[in-house]
C-alpha cells in the first residue's frame, strides 16, 4: 500500500507502507537500472568528439616539405618518438613490420622525431634501420604541441580516412590489437 504524505509545503514524498519486502526489492532493482542507463547514457553523450588532426607543415628528413593534409583519405600512424628513447628504439621493428604488412593496403606512416633529437642521429639512425616510412623532425615541437601535447615517447596516433584520431598509445603498443584496429580502419570506405 503507497501514501503520499506532504513532507513540507512543497514537496509530497511517497511513503511505502505494508508493501510487501519483494515489491520493495523489485523497485530498487528497476530503479537501480534505470540509474544504470542514464549513467551510460551520460557517458556516451559527454564522451568527446574525434579529433581530427590539423593541416600542419613537416619537414622530412630528407628536406623536402609536406602537410599533414596529405594524408587526408588515408589511415595514418603518427608516431612521436626520439632516438634517446629505449622504446622507441625496441618498438621500431614493429612498427616497420605493421608498414610493410599494410601498406599494400594504403597505410601511411610518419615517424616524427621530437625537437630535441639532433638531426645527425636521426639521420643515422633511419640510415642504419632502413626505415621504409616517412620520417619527419619536429624542428620546432609545433606538431607534438597541437596533435597532443605529446610529453611522453613513444606515443602514437592512429588516424582514420576522415582525418579523426581514433586511438592513442603512450609507451609501446600493443601491436597485435593496433594491426587489428588498422585492418579494419583500412577496410572502412573513405
Amino acid at each position: 500500500m503507497r501514501r503520499l504524505r506532504r513532507a513540507s509545503n512543497r514537496h509530497w514524498v511517497v511513503f511505502w507502507v505494508g508493501c510487501s519486502d519483494m515489491r520493495q526489492s523489485f523497485l530498487a532493482k528497476v530503479l537501480a537500472r534505470i540509474g544504470v542507463m542514464l549513467c551510460m547514457a551520460a557517458l556516451v553523450a559527454c564522451t568527446p568528439a574525434k579529433t581530427v588532426i590539423p593541416d600542419l607543415p613537416f619537414t622530412q628528413l630528407d628536406g623536402s616539405l609536406h602537410s599533414l593534409g596529405e594524408f587526408k583519405g588515408k589511415v595514418v600512424v603518427v608516431n612521436f618518438w626520439a632516438t634517446s628513447c629505449t622504446t622507441c628504439v625496441k618498438e621500431m621493428p614493429d612498427l616497420v613490420e605493421t608498414y610493410q604488412a599494410l601498406a599494400p593496403q594504403g597505410l601511411e606512416m610518419l615517424a616524427v622525431a621530437m625537437e630535441y633529437d639532433p638531426p645527425a642521429y636521426v639521420s643515422q639512425f633511419v640510415k642504419t634501420r632502413q626505415l621504409p616510412f616517412r620520417v619527419a623532425i619536429d624542428h620546432n615541437g609545433e606538431l607534438a604541441r597541437t596533435l597532443g601535447p605529446v610529453q611522453l615517447t613513444p606515443t602514437t596516433f592512429v588516424v582514420n580516412k576522415k582525418g579523426e584520431v581514433v586511438k592513442q598509445y603512450i609507451g609501446e603498443p600493443d601491436f597485435a590489437a593496433m594491426r587489428e584496429l588498422l585492418k579494419s580502419l583500412l577496410a572502412e570506405a573513405p
